[in-house]
């Protein structure tokens, strides 16, 4: 098991809760995943000595904290709330500008043009196909629309892809920073 959990300063998080770091192919320290419960330690390193997909496998979970920067300008949770049910303006997605200062779509504001994702499904299905596993969908949600994919788009495959409860947790987080930056140009 994997969970993420995004937050504006990892590091407040990992000074209070006891955690192991994470390891790939057991060597190097994983980027964001730590254990938060009793796993094999590599005593030099202090780092979990098994490879993190090893220690999946044998019934670990590791939970990756994420920073996350955009929520350094969400001032409460009352805000937050706002800043998510308020309805984008979504054609802000396809003009350059605006889609460089967001979260994962940065650099990607002609395919958004393309596609024009109108909820918070469509642009969690615009960041699966981002993915090398999805890209092959790209011309056919262009050409049909986002219905047309829905088969395909959250099937598991080889490649690296996006599972959806992942997507649209980024979808989400990236309507939370387009209606933040607009409330932003708006004060």
């Amino acid at each position: 098991m994997d969970i993420d959990i995004d937050l504006a300063d990892r590091t407040q998080i990992l000074d209070i809760v006891q955690n192991i770091p994470a390891t790939i192919d057991g060597v190097k320290k994983h980027n964001t995943g730590v254990y938060c419960h009793e796993i094999p330690v590599n005593p030099l390193t202090g780092q979990a000595s098994i490879d993190y997909k090893t220690a999946e496998a044998r019934g670990y979970f590791k939970i990756d904290f994420l920073n996350v920067g955009i929520y350094h300008k969400v001032k409460s949770d009352e805000h937050l709330k706002r800043l998510l049910d308020t309805e984008p303006v979504w054609e802000l997605l396809g003009e350059k500008t605006v889609c460089d200062q967001l979260f994962h779509v940065n650099g990607y504001h002609e395919l958004l043009a393309q596609l024009r994702p109108a909820s918070i499904l469509d642009l969690a299905k615009v960041l699966a196909m981002i993915r090398p596993a999805k890209k092959h969908l790209i011309p056919k949600c262009r050409d049909q629309g986002f219905a047309a994919i829905d088969d395909e788009i959250w099937t598991k495959t080889e490649e690296y892809s996006w599972k959806k409860a992942h997507a649209v947790a980024y979808a989400a987080a990236i309507v939370v920073q387009l209606n933040e930056l607009c409330d932003s140009i708006n004060v």
